[in-house]
């Protein structure tokens, strides 16, 4: 086979997987869209809860949860799929100034790293790869947490796209900014009772949030990295082009000396 047709055979393989990454480039473009929207709703939903429970708490102090002790559980909330480069090992490395009981690992990618760092496993789940597989993935998450003690701390640890960092949020004890309200909430329901519904709202919104912000830092990187792989395969496979012309130049006129010197022979 000629110089020239292997290339095009290369390039042609280049293409092909061009193709395929900028489909998932595509797709990483929509799912941003997407859980940008959903992570702000999302977002508007906690702050309401937290104002209430600024004002309920401000009215009723006494039902305030009992003080926790201990070192907490972490749940750290990695990625399903690739492509969003150090994405786990940043998660697990920020948990060296974080020391805690145990962690709930969530992610198949994050689950691989595990066994290079030293830390307490209490649990592993799959992660979530689109935003509609979150309330399966929370609903698994939830049958987890309620092996853990009402004294736990329970902090998430997940990518935050603002930010652009780690962070570590505590979700458990609920605590919010008490501001003192002259006008109490008037409520049809028990304060402990109330609250402890509150609480189970809380959880789930705040939850939510976190996936989805993690989901958005997670599928930015995609497309960032996925838009370089792209872009580096566009160059190389013009390069291969004028690499394959040069070569069918050669070829054509190697062809045409040897035309030239059987006319001669003839």
């Amino acid at each position: 086979m000629s110089r020239s047709r292997e290339l095009q055979l290369h390039i042609t393989q280049l293409e092909e997987i061009r193709s395929i990454l900028n489909a998932m480039k595509n797709l990483a473009f929509m799912a941003v869209y997407k859980l940008t929207h959903l992570q702000r709703l999302q977002s508007q939903v906690v702050a309401h809860i937290e104002d209430n429970a600024a004002d309920f708490m401000a009215a009723y102090p006494d039902t305030l949860q009992q003080e926790h002790h201990g070192l907490p559980v972490c749940i750290v909330v990695g990625s399903e799929r690739g492509f969003c480069g150090d994405f786990n090992e940043s998660l697990l490395d920020s948990l060296t100034t974080q020391p805690c009981h145990g962690i709930i690992a969530i992610g198949s990618r994050l689950i691989g790293h595990l066994e290079s760092y030293p830390y307490n496993i209490i649990a592993t789940l799959s992660g979530a790869n689109v935003e509609e597989e979150v309330p399966i993935l929370l609903e698994r998450l939830f049958a987890r947490l309620t092996v853990l003690t009402s004294e736990q701390t329970l902090i998430a640890v997940y990518h935050d796209q603002a930010s652009n960092q780690v962070k570590h949020r505590q979700i458990l004890p609920f605590s919010v900014p008490v501001v003192v309200n002259k006008n109490s909430p008037r409520l049809n329901l028990p304060a402990e009772i109330f609250f402890s519904e509150l609480l189970e709202q809380y959880l789930l919104a705040v939850l939510h949030e976190i996936i989805y912000l993690s989901l958005l830092t997670e599928n930015c990187l995609r497309l960032q990295h996925l838009d370089g792989a792209v872009s580096h395969l566009d160059e190389q496979t013009q390069k291969l082009h004028r690499k394959s012309q040069v070569y069918r130049q050669e070829e054509i006129t190697e062809e045409i000396e040897v035309i030239l010197l059987n006319i001669e022979t003839l």
